[in-house]
């Protein structure tokens, strides 16, 4: 499997760029039908009644029955109807049309009446949504890369969260996004603001099927300007966690123990996932 890189600098990175929004839905688009299928995903498994969301979410998130969530960037769904079944009443959004089709019908097939779709882009949500307001917003892991302005999400975000309501973030950590495919040395800038431009056929879902859309562009966003833009946009931060493990090999020298990928016990730990939760006030 290989794949290219470049930052947007000049010529046709800086174009791809400037159309990102419109690689990126159909780079998803393209996902939706390779990630449904893979095992990664485990959609069987997942109608059966197996949990998708992770122990350290529900723990942070808390009791969701009886209260309205708002999942932005929710791909096909399936953590949105984890919410749903759970109790809570919830919205999933999603840019890309063949997802918001795909998580309709799983809705259908789960038989849950508590979960609706709509297709929109993060920035234009507001809109979509009407202007209503949810108790919590949630945003999964994986989200903001694709975003190249994190202060718009957050005023976004505060926007769509009620008074009393709070902003729930799980992330991929910052710092692993600098490493270099090793998972030791450092190979890209941890302050950069340029996109980053790939060109890869293949999917995080381990799947061997190649997309036919496969340029992609992504933007680094550091834990400091996450932070600081909900802070600017209004939000009070309640909670900030960061964890040592991931949820899948994203560096062949991790290791899978008590259920979660890990660096070796002889490595100094990193981060590679964070948490964080944000409130409004009443």
């Amino acid at each position: 499997m290989t794949s290219t890189s470049t930052e947007s600098s000049a010529g046709n990175s800086g174009d791809a760029a400037a159309d990102w929004l419109e690689l990126n839905r159909a780079n998803w688009n393209a996902r939706v039908p390779i990630h449904v299928a893979s095992r990664f995903y485990d959609v069987p498994g997942f109608i059966a009644g197996r949990e998708r969301l992770c122990d350290f979410e529900i723990a942070e998130v808390g009791d969701v029955a009886g209260r309205t969530l708002l999942h932005l960037q929710c791909h096909f769904g399936l953590d949105a109807l984890a919410w749903a079944r759970r109790g809570a009443t919830v919205t999933g959004l999603d840019f890309s049309g063949a997802a918001v089709a795909t998580a309709r019908s799983l809705a259908e097939q789960i038989g849950t009446e508590d979960a609706r779709f709509v297709e929109s882009d993060v920035y234009s949500a507001v809109d979509a949504l009407d202007g209503q307001t949810y108790d919590i917003v949630y945003t999964g892991l994986g989200a903001l890369c694709w975003l190249p302005d994190i202060d718009r999400w957050a005023q976004t975000v505060a926007s769509l969260v009620a008074p009393g309501g709070f902003v729930y973030l799980a992330e991929f950590h910052p710092f692993a996004d600098i490493l270099a495919d090793d998972g030791r040395t450092v190979d890209f800038d941890y302050f950069s603001t340029q996109a980053r431009v790939w060109d890869e056929p293949y999917t995080y879902s381990e799947s061997e099927e190649t997309l036919s859309d496969s340029v992609s562009v992504e933007w680094q966003h550091g834990l400091a300007d996450v932070v600081s833009a909900l802070i600017s946009a209004g939000l009070r931060i309640e909670m900030l966690h960061e964890h040592d493990f991931t949820l899948f090999a994203r560096f062949p020298i991790l290791q899978f123990r008590d259920g979660r990928y890990r660096f070796p016990p002889e490595q100094p730990g990193v981060p590679l996932i964070y948490s964080l939760r944000a409130s409004k006030p009443a």
